[in-house]
């Protein structure tokens, strides 16, 4: 996502409700477009494979050339008729996510800073707002994430954390929390790790999460690093082509969580990662979206 300061009298929400294959195409176009220029695209999931995509304006957008990007984005697939409304000048963050409740992800609980009042205090409540990266819980890679991670601090303790593209670092902060252990949270946008680092720092636990800038394993303070739990909430193609170094990396009997697939593309990167030594444990599958948690070949390593 991206963000401008905007000291306009109005801004506009442009929004429109797609399909699991759409919402992904058509926020990256939304988001991309230098005419109009959009202040933030965010997506949310309505449920039942239906997701919304709203993008914000410093100026009111011209709706036949956004009806015309989004229908090119899509590709052909069916969205709803485009809905531009005028809002008072309020910080965008809390436009797009005051409308959106906490959520609930076994044990976990994911909420905006709007909602910090009726939340519990616990290791297991998380505060993250929306921001310039992907990570708020709201969509199922994340909640699938989230209840992988839950069901593992039932059976024990990883000893070191390795958290792929950590986009808000909420990831990196869940696993912290439930395990109490070291965290390294790697993403190759320069934002996101700044993001990740102050959310760890809202969060309490910036003494046990490490923000690197990272694509893949390239970073010295990466070659040598063998975690007993990967976390990988990103794209199918990354995770396929990550499978060999992180085989390589991943400690015997460690765990690996991934995710950020379409429920038709998992099938080929489970193969990946047998084919890699792994051992599929458990399928998770939300809203059309698939996350995999799969066993490095021996031993169990989380222990209590």
């Amino acid at each position: 996502m991206s963000e401008e300061n905007n000291t306009a009298d109005t801004i506009y929400q442009a929004t429109v409700a797609a399909d699991a294959a759409s919402v992904e195409p058509i926020a990256q176009a939304l988001e991309e477009a230098e005419e109009p220029a959009a202040l933030s695209v965010s997506h949310f999931e309505l449920g039942k494979g239906r997701y919304e995509v709203t993008a914000l304006y410093g100026a009111a957008p011209e709706k036949n050339a956004l009806d015309a990007l989004i229908g090119n984005a899509a590709g052909g697939n069916r969205v709803t008729q485009l809905r531009i409304a005028e809002l008072a000048n309020e910080d965008w963050v809390t436009v797009s996510q005051g409308q959106r409740g906490p959520v609930h992800a076994g044990r976990f609980i994911v909420h905006g800073s709007h909602d910090r009042a009726a939340m519990p205090r616990n290791r297991y409540v998380i505060e993250i707002d929306a921001d310039q990266a992907f990570g708020t819980a709201h969509h199922a890679t994340t909640r699938g994430c989230l209840l992988a991670l839950d069901e593992l601090a039932k059976r024990g303790r990883p000893d070191l954390v390795l958290d792929l593209g950590t986009g808000t670092g909420i990831l990196a902060i869940a696993a912290a929390r439930a395990f109490d252990r070291p965290v390294v949270a790697t993403d190759n946008d320069p934002l996101a790790v700044a993001i990740a680092q102050a959310n760890a720092r809202k969060a309490g636990v910036a003494h046990q999460v490490l923000a690197l800038q990272a694509e893949g394993f390239a970073h010295p303070k990466l070659r040598r690093l063998k975690p007993d739990l990967i976390l990988a909430n990103i794209l199918a193609r990354p995770l396929y082509d990550l499978a060999p170094a992180m085989a390589q990396h991943l400690q015997p009997g460690g765990v690996a969580v991934l995710s950020g697939l379409a429920e038709s593309q998992f099938p080929a990167i489970e193969a990946r990662l047998c084919g890699h030594g792994f051992v599929l444990e458990k399928r998770i599958i939300l809203d059309g979206w698939a996350t995999l948690v799969l066993g490095r070949r021996s031993a169990r390593v989380l222990r209590d």
